[in-house]
């Protein structure tokens, strides 16, 4: 073998060992994801849909979820790959200690340097996975290369314009984790004071924005359908103005009127784009349904949201618009994506396929309709009711995925 070849050979299996710690580490971030998935249902089935709870649904569930597809889905998207490769593991081993600690502290049963220290770790672990995205698309910051190939150059319009709000929901995930660290150890805080503040920045401004600008991509492809173009370009811009606005608004005023209606407009605008998605598609996966309940979910979220900017917050319906909008909207549709990537039926356990996972859908959005009616109603054994159904969806849902994982294992 000449020198030359031999080199070669060492880069391809260099870079294809690269490839497989990114993969291997980002299918346990998205593990850890379903995980507090189901430690979050768990939570606020026993202790109620406080503090704890939503630090498990933002930096439990959602933000480990998004931290694995991200390191897959970014680099892809802006034509690059993740550079360094270990990036998710150094993430993973600071942030899961991070939101543990923010738990307990959350709880009241420790110190509250606790929280502090939980705070800074999850702060340590964010500030890696932004520094190995941003140093991965630095010759590509706002997406202009979008790896689209010339079969479907059609689409390379929307992509480009869609991958650059992608910084714009990073920027929104630094600042809410920044938030975090704030709210912990009493530095300058961006927004209110507690953790409504994060939610709107971390989840709406990260989270939501990250979903609008993917899903602009990744949607058409998998169900073989155009959206409507107007949708598809309203909703990331509303998207990246509308949390910011209901952060620094939550006392009230303009600035709570006007972010809620941009959080709103974007949403119903995403929302009505799958709809009319699924409705030309001719593909019915199992994952596509949880998508679409996500949508629905979230246009009864969203409208909340605008009569409590309106006519202010009842206690109960607060609860709702939060469920709504995390297991609702986040949370279907982040578990019907989990289930297209990850499908059950490459599991070799006889009970993982798509009957399983179509069941645990309905579990996770049967338990909040019910949970949501319970609260609406005063039915304090409806909302006992959805919540327990939601627990048994999320840790059907968390199986399904440790037995995908187990049958095609990443070596």
């Amino acid at each position: 073998m000449s020198g030359v070849s031999y080199f070669r050979q060492l880069g391809v299996a260099t870079v294809m060992s690269g490839a497989a710690t990114t993969t291997r580490w980002a299918r346990r971030s998205v593990a850890v994801g379903i995980g507090s998935l189901v430690a979050w249902q768990a939570t606020a089935l026993v202790a109620g849909p406080g503090d704890p709870a939503l630090l498990l649904a933002l930096l439990g569930f959602v933000s480990h979820v998004v931290f694995g597809k991200a390191y897959a889905l970014v680099p892809s998207y802006f034509a690059r790959s993740l550079s360094p490769p270990w990036a998710p593991a150094v993430q993973l081993s600071l942030t899961v200690p991070g939101v543990a600690l923010l738990f307990v502290d959350a709880l009241g049963v420790v110190p509250p340097v606790v929280g502090a220290v939980g705070a800074a770790l999850w702060a340590a672990g964010v500030v890696a996975f932004l520094a190995a995205l941003a140093w991965t698309v630095r010759d590509n910051p706002t997406g202009a290369e979008t790896g689209t190939g010339e079969s479907e150059a059609s689409r390379r319009r929307l992509d480009r314009y869609a991958n650059a709000f992608v910084p714009v929901a990073l920027a929104y995930v630094g600042v809410g984790s920044y938030q975090v660290l704030a709210v912990e150890t009493g530095l300058p805080r961006v927004a209110g004071p507690g953790l409504a503040s994060v939610a709107h920045l971390l989840g709406a401004g990260g989270a939501v924005l990250l979903v609008f600008a993917v899903g602009a991509r990744l949607l058409p492809r998998l169900l073989v359908a155009s959206p409507p173009a107007p949708l598809a370009l309203a909703a990331p811009p509303l998207g990246a103005v509308g949390p910011l606005l209901v952060a620094t608004s939550l006392g009230g005023g303009p600035g709570l009127v006007a972010g809620a209606a941009a959080e709103a407009a974007a949403v119903l605008a995403f929302g009505t784009a799958v709809l009319v998605l699924f409705v030309r598609s001719d593909r019915r996966r199992v994952g596509f349904y949880g998508v679409v309940a996500g949508a629905v979910a979230g246009g009864v979220a969203v409208t909340l949201g605008v009569t409590f900017a309106l006519d202010g917050r009842p206690p109960a319906m607060v609860v709702a618009h939060r469920r709504l909008n995390l297991l609702g909207f986040l949370g279907l549709t982040i578990v019907g994506l989990v289930d297209q990537f990850y499908p059950p039926t490459v599991a070799e356990a006889s009970w993982a396929d798509d009957r399983t996972a179509g069941a645990a859908l309905v579990a996770l959005g049967g338990g909040l309709a019910v949970e949501v009616v319970g609260l609406a109603a005063g039915v304090d054994l409806a909302v006992v009711a959805g919540r327990g159904l939601a627990l048994a969806g999320a840790a059907a849902q968390l199986s399904l995925l440790l037995a995908t994982f187990r049958a095609r294992p990443v070596r």
